[in-house]
């Protein structure tokens, strides 16, 4: 089970991502398009369709041998459905009166949960099992951290590897 963290500026230019790999078991899941695909399909289409739906990974055989696609796990796609989510965390955002947005969107197995600051920077949480309580606590430590890292005035945010060892500590501890 995987989750991938990404932390948006207030003009959602991404700041900072991180990709956590549980050890925690999850419940799989398959979509109903996974199933349709064909596994002997050759063209590069079919591993994009693979990898959108969820399915699990297939291997596509190219000249140069077989290519392990699909599974979801595409860094392009995951940065696409964060990035298709922002719009649905803006209108829980005008709702309601939270910080933790909770579960604002859903693409095939991919929940993504959400965190809005004062200063309206966005940590974006896209992960496949409900944990609502592990994922508050870790955006609250992570927004901690933040507001720590940006207080500092001898350190970069991004460029900060206790700031990076601290959030995959959080991870570790709360995913």
């Amino acid at each position: 089970m995987s989750h991938h963290l990404f932390i948006l500026s207030p003009a959602d230019s991404p700041i900072y991502s991180l990709t956590h790999h549980s050890t925690r078991a999850a419940a799989s899941t398959v979509s109903p398009l996974a199933s349709n695909l064909p596994t002997w399909s050759t063209s590069a289409f079919a591993g994009t369709l693979t990898a959108l739906s969820g399915a699990s990974s297939v291997a596509q055989h190219t000249p140069s041998g077989p290519v392990k696609m699909g599974g979801g796990q595409d860094r392009h796609v995951i940065q696409m459905i964060a990035n298709a989510s922002l719009d649905a965390i803006e209108d829980v955002m005008r709702k309601e009166n939270a910080m933790y947005l909770r579960a604002v969107d859903k693409f095939n197995e991919w929940t993504v949960s959400a965190f809005v600051t004062p200063g309206n920077v966005k940590f974006v949480l896209l992960h496949e099992a409900k944990n609502d309580e592990g994922i508050r606590a870790f955006f609250m430590e992570v927004w901690e951290m933040y507001v720590k890292a940006q207080l500092n005035p001898f350190h970069g945010l991004i460029s900060s590897s206790a700031f990076d060892g601290r959030i995959r500590a959080s991870a570790k501890k709360y995913l």
